[in-house]
């Protein structure tokens, strides 16, 4: 499985406690507003804004929550103004690490996310450090049974994927991002179930973590998708089943 899957799977296992579901939709209120204010507030026309209001549903957030933040976005109802900011670095073990922020005050961003590299063993590098070690993708994971290989294949590729792939977790469908929408839909519209879709940074390599660093880069990644300016992290990092089992 890609580093991207491999930190889906520990956040899915991690992330499932409600006491942070309020973190989580506050990160895609934020991300709906900017979404919004960049593409406009129709959904059929901005492909973004699907993306996110989709995340919000499948979370679970209000109608309202929902349709407060597309307002905020086109200039409706008053806002905070979000800046869009990429930060690059590296983890225990010399993982790659991608951290996406969205925030009000970017020196206070910049310095957390610098201060939680150094806490947790890693270390915030210059732009360009690490980008070049992902390319930017569509990705949709099918759950094993859902579906068989060769239809989904044929769904996938028809709308214009690029590659479907079989493992012991299933099949990962992976696209251009600007073929992603068209591919969600067919599968949508075939009956075809997927979890963990989105537009993401898929690392070309993985990096094989171990023992302790494997715990302080997993503290690592936690840390910062706790902190309020951080909307995705991206790493290359691989940890084994066994010693995410044991941790």
């Amino acid at each position: 499985m890609s580093g991207h899957n491999k930190w889906s799977t520990i956040k899915h296992k991690k992330g499932a406690a409600d006491a942070k579901r309020g973190k989580i939709f506050t990160k895609l209120i934020k991300e709906i507003t900017i979404a919004a204010r960049m593409g406009g507030g129709d959904i059929n026309a901005n492909p973004r804004l699907r993306a996110a209001v989709l995340e919000a549903k499948s979370e679970n957030m209000p109608k309202d929550n929902i349709e407060r933040a597309v307002k905020k976005g086109t200039g409706e109802l008053e806002g905070v103004d979000y800046e869009e900011s990429t930060y690059e670095g590296y983890g225990s073990g010399g993982a790659a690490v991608i951290v996406e922020s969205l925030t009000d005050n970017k020196n206070r961003a910049v310095a957390d996310i610098r201060h939680i590299f150094s806490k947790c063993g890693g270390n915030l590098g210059e732009n360009g450090c690490v980008a070049w070690m992902f390319s930017k993708k569509g990705y949709l994971s099918v759950a094993p049974g859902v579906t068989t290989e060769e239809t989904l294949m044929e769904v996938a590729l028809d709308a214009g994927a690029e590659d479907v792939r079989e493992d012991k977790d299933g099949f990962e469908v992976i696209t251009a991002p600007t073929d992603f929408e068209a591919v969600r839909q067919a599968l949508e519209k075939a009956g075809i179930s997927f979890s963990d879709a989105e537009v993401t940074m898929l690392p070309q390599s993985t990096t094989n973590l171990e023992g302790k660093e494997a715990e302080q880069m997993i503290r690592l990644m936690d840390t910062l998708e706790d902190c309020d300016d951080v909307q995705k992290v991206y790493t290359n990092a691989d940890i084994s089943d066994e010693i995410m089992n044991r941790l």
